[in-house]
């Protein structure tokens, strides 16, 4: 296993090189690694690595989000309020709904299936968004405003949506019934209160620091544990029927405490999380790359998907722009909004095969083996295709339509 992972990191890190020789996005090497070594070419991951790698990846996307709320004061907050809750939802919502009306006329979906599709590709992907917004931030991009903030808050909840919409059209093809009522009051509760805990444990970290005094390696550690430990709670399928938990925000409400509370030891923590993210960058983008199956793709589909996909690109475009309206941002940091909300990875890898799979368990009642698979076609169709336009154009366009402080 060490052997293996120390080649597919080797593999990655020159190819990282490799792009960022040719300007393009880092990330995008150490998901073509990914690729590379997936089951799509060389098919060279030990299981177990594969694995482990699966979560590694939870445990790197914890980090940048650690990173994304050490950043993240209360005058920022209150600059980015409105438009990130608007953000959060509007996009991903309008976006969704266009794929599913677009999947039902060129595919013949039913529309339940059209909204599992929709759904599926309409979340934005944090893995992408929040490391490139905070290199941003950190080269003072946006700084006037706090955009690139104002990106991050929004795609750290996005994700909550369009995975709680997708599970309630999932219920409606396994024929459940689906109480609107639930759901209507779930999702805005679960955002509350997954940040309302949040911020409870980033009070209690604040208070254990200032009682103990340890070193701050020692004080990274606890703090990982306590946000996988939190996160995994809110992933918790018998919580999710009940409440679904926004952990990615209470995650970024636990670092924006400490900055709050105690900001001379979130500037150190914030140091070491940064040398963290180094090796966790790699093996999250590695992940993605090796579940991106070039092989599931129908060269048939390429056609009507791609299709799909740019009209659910302006859908989601527009919504931005909508959920803008009566912001300070100008013409370019709206546009640079617009660009930056357009990669899909994480959400796509982690849930674009559950149609299938629940299909070939017959729980999905009429829904054929052929519509699961032209749903993972197009998952996997989505981040090939959005995720290196996403990441291209964030960097490429956000020193142009973002001033510098």
């Amino acid at each position: 296993m060490l052997l293996n992972i120390a080649l597919i990191i080797t593999l990655a890190l020159v190819l990282y090189y490799v792009f960022s020789l040719i300007k393009l996005p880092g990330i995008l090497g150490l998901i073509a690694a990914g690729i590379l070594v997936g089951p799509s070419v060389l098919n060279v991951v030990d299981p177990e690595v594969a694995i482990l790698l699966k979560e590694l990846k939870t445990a790197a996307l914890i980090v940048i989000l650690i990173r994304a709320g050490l950043g993240i004061n209360r005058e920022t907050l209150h600059k980015v309020g409105r438009p990130a809750i608007n953000m959060s939802f509007i996009p991903g919502v309008i976006e969704g709904l266009t794929v599913m009306t677009i999947a039902h006329y060129i595919f013949d979906f039913s529309w339940v299936e059209g909204g599992m599709l929709g759904f599926i590709i309409a979340a934005v992907s944090p893995a992408v968004v929040v490391p490139t917004m905070l290199e941003l931030k950190d080269k003072g991009f946006g700084k006037k405003k706090e955009v690139p903030t104002l990106v991050l808050a929004g795609a750290s909840v996005d994700d909550v949506f369009a995975i709680t919409i997708f599970s309630v059209f999932t219920g409606l093809a396994a024929g459940s019934s689906v109480n609107v009522g639930h759901i209507l009051w779930s999702v805005p509760a679960g955002i509350i209160l997954g940040a309302l805990l949040g911020l409870v444990l980033g009070f209690a970290l604040v208070w254990f620091f200032r009682k103990f005094h340890i070193r701050d390696t020692k004080k990274v550690i606890i703090f990982m544990i306590v946000a996988v430990v939190f996160y995994e709670i809110t992933e918790m399928e018998s919580l999710k029927e009940i409440i679904p938990l926004a952990g990615l925000l209470g995650i970024m409400a636990i670092g924006f405490i400490i900055l709050e509370k105690y900001s001379k030891l979130a500037k150190r923590l914030s140091s070491k999380f940064n040398k963290v993210w180094v090796l966790s960058e790699i093996l999250l983008f590695v992940y993605i790359g090796t579940e991106v199956q070039i092989n599931q793709l129908d060269a048939s589909l390429v056609g009507s998907g791609l299709l799909i996909l740019l009209l659910g690109l302006t859908a989601r475009s527009i919504g931005v722009w909508i959920s803008l309206l009566g912001s300070d941002l100008n013409t370019k940091e709206k546009l640079f909004s617009i660009i930056a909300y357009w990669p899909k990875a994480t959400v796509q890898a982690a849930i674009g095969a559950v149609p299938l799979t629940l299909i070939e368990a017959g729980k999905l009642g009429a829904t054929t083996m052929e519509t699961g698979q032209v749903i993972l076609a197009m998952a996997v169709l989505s981040i090939v295709i959005t995720a290196p336009l996403g990441a291209i154009g964030i960097k490429a366009f956000g020193p142009k339509l973002l001033s510098k402080n």
